[in-house]
């Protein structure tokens, strides 16, 4: 039986403001834009005619308001969004460099993102969704990890398949020890798993993609495992297979905010699609090149949740 939401995704929701030119009086313009990676993973989702809902905290402040009302825009379903009166919605200050690259600072001290609790997780929702994704900003502090962790465990129990994408950001976590701990975790539970060049080296210690990707696949058996290198493309990892797949370069990239995730929301895309037994290299090779072109174009736009491409827009790209 067809369960209600193809995508129930957990995690932060939050405002990226992100630098945007220079006022007359010469201080640095930050535009708010609506962020948070799970957010943005489920947002292509929805881009792609899936049924995704949200699982997460805000404030009750003139952000979370926002936050809402942008995920009912885009077709998130809200009805798992915590709204809390008593603390405020977190932000992310983003500096972004010459190459595109950028630097994160948080206000998350406490953010509402870090203070869901186990008791706050709509759990008749867990047994709703096919598919069940998480990152580790909600494994930074204990009480959000509990719930984290419940929610797992629930969604695993009703047959979901779990997705996880590290998405390190070092600055949140009170040591890189503990974060390699979560991490660790989160590989140990999930069905597909989406991971970047530096997380990968970071985590195993190996500077060859491919020896490392080895590590992880030796001990925690992820059936796919979906690497992204940015400017140099992507690689999936299944049942013996190794596809790789050469960026889409574009010369008006501003900033990568959120390509990752339009690359991890696609690639489920074809989970969903396909089902995760029956990939094989042409359903991969697929699979990598509309996710890349995604990527590719949400690179050129300020943020993304709100700015996801759409479809033609990609298979434009990509021919």
């Amino acid at each position: 039986m067809k369960k209600k939401y193809d995508v129930l995704a957990l995690g932060e929701l939050l405002i990226d403001f992100t630098e945007n030119g220079i006022s007359g009086q010469g201080n640095t313009i930050f535009e708010a834009n609506p962020g948070g990676a799970p957010c943005n993973v489920l947002a292509m989702l929805n881009k792609l005619g899936h049924k995704t809902a949200f699982m997460g905290k805000v404030g009750v402040d003139i952000f979370g308001n926002k936050l809402k009302a942008v995920l009912d825009e885009v077709g998130i379903d809200t009805s798992a969004l915590v709204m809390d009166p008593d603390v405020r919605t977190t932000l992310a200050f983003v500096q972004t460099f010459a190459d595109g690259d950028r630097d994160f600072s948080f206000y998350r001290n406490p953010g509402a993102d870090m203070m869901l609790k186990e008791e706050e997780l709509k759990t008749d929702m867990l047994s709703e969704c096919e598919i069940f994704h998480f990152g580790t900003l909600s494994m930074t502090h204990d009480e959000v990890r509990r719930a984290t962790k419940k929610a797992i465990a629930l969604a695993k129990e009703n047959g979901a398949l779990i997705s996880f994408d590290p998405n390190l950001r070092p600055p949140l976590w009170s040591s890189l020890d503990l974060a390699k701990e979560q991490v660790a975790y989160g590989l140990g539970q999930c069905d597909v798993l989406k991971i970047s060049d530096n997380e990968i080296q970071w985590f195993t210690g190996k500077e060859d993609y491919d020896e490392g990707i080895a590590i992880l696949q030796e001990t925690y058996h992820i059936p796919l495992i979906l690497l992204s290198l940015g400017k140099e493309g992507s690689r999936a990892y299944y049942k013996g297979l190794r596809v790789e797949k050469a960026p889409y370069l574009q010369e008006n990239t501003i900033e990568t905010t959120g390509a990752g995730d339009t690359f991890g929301g696609s690639c489920l895309h074809f989970v969903l699609k396909y089902g995760l037994d029956n990939l094989d290299e042409e359903k991969l090779l697929e699979m990598l090149s509309f996710a890349n072109g995604a990527a590719s174009l949400i690179t050129t736009r300020k943020g993304a949740l709100k700015v996801m491409p759409e479809v033609d827009e990609v298979k434009k790209l990509i021919q």
